[in-house]
């Protein structure tokens, strides 16, 4: 995947130290993978989540680091690019409506 601006995933690593080693990871899979649809999408990340936001757009969820952090992207199969919306703590998420 072609992902959209990763400096930004360097940002949130240096906000979030314990999630860097993790959030790295997570960007050398994204960056091999060649992902058309969601469930290839979670054949390599087993716990990534799909949901529609208000605009009934979906948007992907990723557990970072032991399930401590959430990042949350959207993915243009078609185009192969994937861009880095949000980043934020479990309980952050929690709290968040995104549906």
């Amino acid at each position: 995947m072609k992902i959209i601006k990763p400096s930004t995933l360097v940002e949130w690593a240096e906000i979030h130290p314990t999630s860097a080693k993790s959030l790295l990871r997570w960007l050398e899979i994204a960056k091999k993978a060649r992902w058309s649809t969601f469930s290839e999408v979670r054949r390599d990340v087993p716990s990534a989540d799909m949901v529609k936001v208000g605009s009934l757009k979906p948007v992907f969820i990723f557990n970072i680091a032991g399930n401590q952090f959430r990042l949350i992207a959207a993915i243009h199969f078609n185009t192969g690019r994937l861009f880095l919306l949000d980043f934020m703590t479990h309980s952050d998420y929690s709290k968040e409506t995104l549906i």
